[in-house]
Protein backbone atom coordinates (compact mmCIF):
# COMPACT_ATOMS: atom_id res chain seq x y z
CA UNK A 1 0.00 0.00 0.00
CA UNK A 2 1.57 3.84 -0.92
CA UNK A 3 2.29 5.80 2.58
CA UNK A 4 0.18 8.27 1.49
CA UNK A 5 -2.60 6.35 2.04
CA UNK A 6 -1.54 5.24 6.32
CA UNK A 7 -4.01 6.96 8.66
CA UNK A 8 -1.41 9.66 9.89
CA UNK A 9 -4.28 10.82 12.51
CA UNK A 10 -3.67 7.14 14.15
CA UNK A 11 0.03 6.62 13.56
CA UNK A 12 2.25 6.25 16.22
CA UNK A 13 5.15 9.10 16.43
CA UNK A 14 8.25 7.69 15.45
CA UNK A 15 11.99 9.09 14.70
CA UNK A 16 15.24 7.58 12.85
CA UNK A 17 18.63 9.06 12.98
CA UNK A 18 19.93 9.79 9.70
CA UNK A 19 24.03 9.83 10.98
CA UNK A 20 26.21 10.94 8.74
CA UNK A 21 29.97 10.61 9.66
CA UNK A 22 33.56 9.65 8.11
CA UNK A 23 34.97 6.59 7.07
CA UNK A 24 37.72 5.84 8.80
CA UNK A 25 39.11 2.34 6.83
CA UNK A 26 37.00 1.67 3.80
CA UNK A 27 36.25 4.36 1.56
CA UNK A 28 33.92 4.21 -1.41
CA UNK A 29 34.97 2.25 -4.38
CA UNK A 30 33.57 5.30 -6.68
CA UNK A 31 33.89 8.68 -7.08
CA UNK A 32 30.89 10.75 -6.79
CA UNK A 33 29.94 14.79 -5.84
CA UNK A 34 30.92 13.61 -2.20
CA UNK A 35 33.79 12.92 -0.84
CA UNK A 36 34.94 8.73 -0.63
CA UNK A 37 34.99 8.71 2.52
CA UNK A 38 31.50 10.20 3.53
CA UNK A 39 29.64 7.75 4.96
CA UNK A 40 26.13 6.86 6.48
CA UNK A 41 25.31 4.68 9.47
CA UNK A 42 22.41 1.39 8.63
CA UNK A 43 21.46 -1.63 10.45
CA UNK A 44 19.65 -4.86 9.77
CA UNK A 45 16.84 -5.35 11.82
CA UNK A 46 15.96 -8.92 12.81
CA UNK A 47 14.09 -11.67 10.88
CA UNK A 48 12.12 -12.61 13.66
CA UNK A 49 10.17 -8.84 14.31
CA UNK A 50 6.39 -8.52 13.41
CA UNK A 51 6.87 -5.37 10.34
CA UNK A 52 10.22 -4.55 8.56
CA UNK A 53 11.97 -8.34 9.92
CA UNK A 54 15.46 -8.27 7.63
CA UNK A 55 15.61 -4.95 6.31
CA UNK A 56 18.19 -2.56 6.53
CA UNK A 57 17.19 0.17 8.39
CA UNK A 58 18.27 3.73 10.17
CA UNK A 59 18.65 3.13 13.86
CA UNK A 60 15.47 4.41 15.45
CA UNK A 61 12.20 3.47 16.99
CA UNK A 62 8.81 4.61 18.25
CA UNK A 63 9.09 7.89 20.70
CA UNK A 64 8.27 7.53 24.32
CA UNK A 65 6.73 9.87 26.56
CA UNK A 66 10.02 11.10 28.03
CA UNK A 67 11.49 11.88 25.13
CA UNK A 68 12.02 15.54 24.10
CA UNK A 69 11.01 15.45 20.69
CA UNK A 70 12.17 13.31 17.79
CA UNK A 71 15.64 14.17 18.02
CA UNK A 72 15.93 13.30 21.70
CA UNK A 73 13.97 10.02 20.95
CA UNK A 74 16.18 9.29 17.38
CA UNK A 75 19.55 9.55 19.22
CA UNK A 76 18.41 7.36 22.05
CA UNK A 77 16.93 4.38 20.15
CA UNK A 78 19.89 4.91 18.57
CA UNK A 79 22.43 4.11 21.21
CA UNK A 80 19.84 1.98 22.83
CA UNK A 81 20.26 -0.40 19.44
CA UNK A 82 24.07 0.50 18.11
CA UNK A 83 25.85 1.56 21.36
CA UNK A 84 26.56 5.50 19.60
CA UNK A 85 27.54 7.83 21.76
CA UNK A 86 25.04 10.70 22.08
CA UNK A 87 28.24 13.11 22.74
CA UNK A 88 29.43 12.26 19.78
CA UNK A 89 26.09 13.29 17.88
CA UNK A 90 25.27 16.86 16.40
CA UNK A 91 21.61 16.35 15.14
CA UNK A 92 21.05 18.64 12.26
CA UNK A 93 17.31 19.47 12.34
CA UNK A 94 14.46 17.26 11.47
CA UNK A 95 12.71 16.36 8.08
CA UNK A 96 9.18 16.41 7.46
CA UNK A 97 7.79 13.62 9.41
CA UNK A 98 6.62 10.23 6.98
CA UNK A 99 3.71 7.82 7.49
CA UNK A 100 4.63 4.23 7.22
CA UNK A 101 1.75 2.31 6.51
CA UNK A 102 3.09 -1.44 7.26
CA UNK A 103 4.22 -0.26 10.64
CA UNK A 104 1.25 2.33 11.47
CA UNK A 105 4.07 4.93 12.58
CA UNK A 106 4.69 8.60 11.70
CA UNK A 107 8.37 8.53 11.18
CA UNK A 108 10.68 11.96 11.48
CA UNK A 109 13.76 11.52 9.76
CA UNK A 110 16.61 13.23 12.02
CA UNK A 111 19.60 13.90 10.12
CA UNK A 112 23.01 14.07 12.19
CA UNK A 113 26.86 14.57 12.02
CA UNK A 114 29.22 11.82 13.67
CA UNK A 115 31.26 14.72 15.30
CA UNK A 116 33.26 12.07 17.45
CA UNK A 117 32.87 8.74 16.30
CA UNK A 118 32.50 5.58 18.62
CA UNK A 119 32.28 2.03 18.25
CA UNK A 120 28.80 0.58 17.37
CA UNK A 121 27.51 -2.58 17.07
CA UNK A 122 24.15 -4.57 17.31
CA UNK A 123 23.05 -4.65 21.20
CA UNK A 124 20.04 -6.51 20.87
CA UNK A 125 19.91 -9.24 18.75
CA UNK A 126 16.24 -9.29 19.04
CA UNK A 127 15.90 -6.10 17.03
CA UNK A 128 18.93 -5.92 15.01
CA UNK A 129 21.70 -8.00 14.13
CA UNK A 130 23.96 -5.82 11.97
CA UNK A 131 25.50 -2.77 12.24
CA UNK A 132 27.44 -1.34 9.68
CA UNK A 133 28.80 2.10 7.67
CA UNK A 134 27.94 2.81 4.07
CA UNK A 135 30.25 4.92 2.00
CA UNK A 136 27.55 7.39 0.50
CA UNK A 137 29.27 7.79 -2.90
CA UNK A 138 28.72 3.85 -3.51
CA UNK A 139 25.07 4.89 -2.74
CA UNK A 140 25.10 7.50 -5.32
CA UNK A 141 27.04 5.03 -7.95
CA UNK A 142 24.31 4.91 -10.62
CA UNK A 143 25.43 1.61 -11.03
CA UNK A 144 23.66 0.48 -6.76
CA UNK A 145 20.83 2.09 -8.00
CA UNK A 146 17.14 0.57 -8.78
CA UNK A 147 13.41 0.47 -8.07
CA UNK A 148 11.66 -1.67 -6.48
CA UNK A 149 8.37 -3.15 -7.77
CA UNK A 150 4.77 -4.37 -6.21
CA UNK A 151 1.46 -4.09 -6.74
CA UNK A 152 -1.67 -3.12 -4.79
CA UNK A 153 -4.92 -3.01 -5.42
CA UNK A 154 -4.41 -3.33 -9.15
CA UNK A 155 -1.34 -1.05 -9.32
CA UNK A 156 2.23 -0.85 -9.91
CA UNK A 157 4.23 1.12 -7.48
CA UNK A 158 7.91 2.15 -8.00
CA UNK A 159 9.96 2.86 -5.20
CA UNK A 160 13.80 3.81 -5.47
CA UNK A 161 16.51 0.78 -3.86
CA UNK A 162 20.32 0.86 -3.67
CA UNK A 163 22.16 -2.16 -3.87
CA UNK A 164 25.91 -2.31 -2.31
CA UNK A 165 27.54 -5.32 -2.54
CA UNK A 166 25.20 -8.35 -1.08
CA UNK A 167 22.83 -5.43 0.51
CA UNK A 168 19.93 -4.06 -1.16
CA UNK A 169 18.35 -1.31 0.62
CA UNK A 170 15.10 -0.34 0.04
CA UNK A 171 11.72 0.87 1.73
CA UNK A 172 11.07 3.63 3.93
CA UNK A 173 15.03 4.06 4.47
CA UNK A 174 16.23 3.97 0.38
CA UNK A 175 13.36 6.63 0.40
CA UNK A 176 14.74 9.20 2.95
CA UNK A 177 18.18 8.61 1.19
CA UNK A 178 16.89 9.13 -2.28
CA UNK A 179 14.78 12.33 -1.32
CA UNK A 180 18.13 13.75 0.49
CA UNK A 181 20.29 13.17 -2.24
CA UNK A 182 18.25 14.67 -4.66
CA UNK A 183 17.43 17.78 -2.26
CA UNK A 184 21.68 18.18 -1.79
CA UNK A 185 22.03 18.01 -5.17
CA UNK A 186 24.44 14.75 -5.49
CA UNK A 187 22.44 12.33 -7.15
CA UNK A 188 23.61 11.41 -10.46
CA UNK A 189 21.57 10.08 -13.56
CA UNK A 190 20.47 6.55 -13.03
CA UNK A 191 18.20 3.66 -14.77
CA UNK A 192 15.27 4.19 -13.21
CA UNK A 193 13.76 0.97 -15.17
CA UNK A 194 16.39 -1.19 -12.95
CA UNK A 195 13.80 -3.32 -10.92
CA UNK A 196 15.17 -5.42 -8.02
CA UNK A 197 13.88 -7.76 -5.65
CA UNK A 198 14.48 -7.03 -1.96
CA UNK A 199 13.78 -10.70 0.18
CA UNK A 200 10.26 -10.30 0.87
CA UNK A 201 7.97 -7.12 -0.55
CA UNK A 202 5.61 -7.76 2.26
CA UNK A 203 7.62 -7.21 5.25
Amino acid sequence: MPRERADVAAARPAAVLVLFGVLDSVPARTGAAVPRDLDVLLLRRAATLTSHAGQIAFPGGRLEESDDGPIAGAIREAQEETGVEPDGIEALGTLPPMPVQASNHLVTPVPAWWTRPSEVAAVDHDESVDVFRVPVADLLDPANRANTQHTWENRTYRSPAFTVGSRVVWGFTALVLSRMFDELGWAEAWNAERIVEPDSLSR
